[in-house]
């Protein structure tokens, strides 16, 4: 990283492919676009997501865990939040679950592909993969009373008929999600900082915890300000770009005669690239609680982030907001949390908890594909 931080910025990549990226999403946006222009989006949403992962790295590197991971997980979190807000208050009842299925994806798509790459990664490298316990079980639990709050308590509710929170009840799960949030961040960022900060697997025999940025310098004030501001503008391209391409995914999943949901999850997972490609890295540097911290901190920002949005946005959305998940999703958030839990408490982890993970994350991507 530090490295990156002495290059030229008229030669450095990494500062030029974000400005690109966005002047492709100004003449994208709200167009038909060809073949071509398709492709060639999809070249800057690709390079957006690297240059947002290496950016994200530059302003780890100079900030810290566990600010580091949170600053990358609440920048993805708050533009995606903002997508979701406009292509609801433009969709009109079709996207009414839109909301439940964006927030869904990034809980399945987090903690058992990120988690379940993460570990797979970090035990590849060391046999075991080693984080501390606390500071994940304590993130892990805050996800799971989210998502039980927001996603499944709808559907059980009685007020409004269907999956949908009374105007009182939405208002309680958003000042609820935001009070949680807003707790996990302080805990994680103050009160119990060590409790999130990556194990030394040196001490431990189960690595060399010699990881690049133990070492490296840390870039200057000034490479961290710039670093942080082509950040959000590399991530508000890979959101908006992910947009631009969405009318084209959405054709090939209607021609290939795949559910409307598909398309969600699609867009889901390229939005969440950018913390998947920093997570494994963090991994393969032997630094698996970063990566907890990654995964689990998004999926807590995005339905902490998200649910408050919706519920302000409400007010002048109309049609219905359907939050509640169905019997087959319900399940697999309930496994996804058992089995985080098992994966978790004993602070390391093998092959097989990746892999058990990653299975989950197949079996929610086969059954949206194949309901």
């Amino acid at each position: 990283m530090s490295t990156a931080t002495r290059r030229s910025p008229l030669t450095d990549w990494t500062l030029v492919v974000p400005v690109v990226a966005l002047v492709a999403l100004v003449f994208s946006w709200g167009r038909d676009l060809p073949s071509l222009a398709v492709g060639l989006v999809a070249l800057c949403l690709a390079g957006a997501v690297l240059a947002a992962v290496h950016h994200a790295e530059v302003v780890a590197h100079r900030v810290g865990e566990p600010f580091g991971s949170l600053v990358l997980a609440v920048a993805v979190t708050v533009i995606e939040v903002a997508l979701i807000v406009t292509l609801m208050a433009d969709g009109g009842d079709k996207t009414a679950s839109l909301a439940r299925d964006t927030v869904f994806a990034a809980v399945m798509i987090t903690c058992n592909g990120i988690v379940g790459l993460s570990l797979l990664v970090g035990a590849l490298r060391n046999r075991v993969a080693v984080f501390n316990a606390e500071g994940s079980g304590a993130a892990l639990a805050t996800v799971a009373t989210l998502a039980v709050l927001s996603l499944v308590l709808p559907t059980f509710t009685t007020s409004k008929p269907g999956p949908e929170f009374s105007t009182a009840q939405l208002a309680f799960a958003a000042v609820a999600s935001l009070a949680l949030y807003g707790l996990f961040v302080a805990v994680q960022t103050v009160r119990h900082r060590d409790y999130f900060l990556p194990v030394d697997t040196g001490a431990t025999g189960t690595g060399t915890g010699d990881g690049d940025e133990h070492h490296a310098e840390p870039p200057t004030a000034r490479a961290a300000l710039i670093s942080l501001g082509l950040l959000f503008v590399a991530l508000v391209a890979v959101v908006g770009n992910a947009k631009a391409v969405s009318p084209t995914i959405e054709k090939g999943v209607s021609d290939a005669g795949l559910p409307h949901a598909v398309v969600g999850v699609i867009i889901a997972l390229l939005v969440l690239l950018p913390e998947t490609l920093a997570a494994v890295r963090a991994a393969r540097r032997d630094r698996v609680q970063t990566s907890l911290n990654l995964a689990y901190g998004s999926a807590i920002a995005s339905i902490g982030l998200t649910i408050p949005a919706i519920a302000l946005a409400s007010v002048w959305l109309t049609g219905p907001l359907l939050l509640g998940l169905g019997p087959v999703h319900m399940v697999l958030l309930a496994l996804t949390v058992v089995v985080g839990a098992l994966t978790i408490v004993p602070g390391r982890a093998t092959l097989l908890q990746g892999g058990v993970h990653l299975v989950l994350l197949a079996a929610y991507l086969f059954l949206a594909v194949s309901p």
